[in-house]
């Protein structure tokens, strides 16, 4: 018996990626796949290295007869922030469909959903059926940080500079994602106010409600078009032994997070739905280097990951993906 699911917004980035996972995932049927823009067309035309993986096309119905039909287990939205929210409140979805949404509309845990990061709440995303899949910048900060914050460690001001690939921006063109622009540069953009802080403070404070300290984030556009680093780094007294153990014994039971002796870089993690992490320790300073592929741990490898949790699947189910190497 295969979960039916739906996409909605399936021509993006996230929408592409999502299809190429869950047309090989093995417990999944992709019912419809539904895109204002490309409605009719085939799959393929618009995600071209899905020609000869999927025949299906962008469906021509509405989103509402596409919800009613008969045996619908979940749906992704994947339409951008804002677009969710109003997507809700024009339409009625069963409570029996599991409601997975990629966008930040409700990473606050509003209106009943669950905030879909695995390595934070696995219980709670077991037994939800709306789910907040959460920022590409958040997931791979997060990652770095949890482990300290679950023993109370942070006890200073958190500094993170980060830098995400030109598919974070989304599909849209605009004066900062065109090629002539971006090809062999670099630029920061929304320092200190990146709107991922909120949901990084929203799990720090879960895990330890005492933390009320700075995150000062400067967060950078590359010049490559996937894949996220973030250095993170904060005052830590134990020796650089004592902060792997930690960090070990925190995920040992997941299945993307790891921790590496040796330094990590971006290539290590594209593709594939990991997050690599490497600790160095400078002048009492703990430095946690966190790279992940912000189109799949970032977006949908870990909403498929938030799916297998919900339909009590094996949680790496159709996610063992090789990464690009070289």
């Amino acid at each position: 018996m295969k979960i039916n699911v739906g996409i909605i917004g399936g021509a993006g980035y996230t929408g592409g990626e999502l299809l190429r996972i869950l047309v090989n995932h093995p417990f999944v049927n992709v019912a419809f796949v539904h895109s204002n823009s490309q409605a009719g067309k085939p799959v393929w035309t618009v995600h071209t290295d899905l020609l000869g993986d999927t025949d299906l096309t962008f469906a021509s119905e509405e989103p509402t007869a596409l919800l009613a039909q008969e045996g619908l287990d979940a749906i992704f939205l994947c339409s951008g922030h804002g677009a969710s929210a109003a997507f809700m409140a024009e339409h009625d979805i069963s409570d029996d469909v599991t409601i997975i949404d990629l966008s930040n509309d409700f990473r606050d845990e509003h209106d009943d959903f669950v905030y879909g990061l695995p390595e934070l709440q696995r219980e709670r995303i077991q037994e939800a059926t709306r789910i907040a899949n959460p920022g590409c910048f958040a997931t791979s900060i997060q990652l770095a940080l949890l482990p300290l914050a679950k023993a109370g460690l942070l006890t200073e001001a958190v500094q993170v500079s980060a830098i995400t690939g030109s598919t974070g921006a989304g599909q849209a063109l605009s004066p900062t994602t065109h090629f002539s622009w971006r090809n062999n540069n670099i630029s920061i953009y929304k320092a200190f106010t990146h709107q991922h802080l909120a949901e990084i403070r929203q799990s720090l404070t879960q895990l330890d409600p005492d933390f009320n300290h700075a995150i000062n984030f400067v967060p950078y556009r590359g010049d490559f078009t996937r894949g996220i680093m973030a250095n993170v780094y904060t005052p830590f007294s134990g020796t650089r032994e004592e902060a792997k153990e930690l960090y070990r014994t925190y995920y040992e039971s997941h299945p993307f997070t790891h921790l590496s002796d040796a330094p990590v870089d971006v290539k290590q993690v594209v593709n594939t739905n990991k997050c690599f992490l490497h600790l160095e320790l400078h002048d009492g300073q703990l430095l946690i280097t966190s790279v992940i592929d912000n189109l799949t741990k970032g977006a949908s490898g870990q909403a498929v990951q938030n799916m297998n949790l919900v339909f009590g699947l094996p949680e790496d189910s159709g996610l063992r993906l090789k990464a690009a190497g070289f």
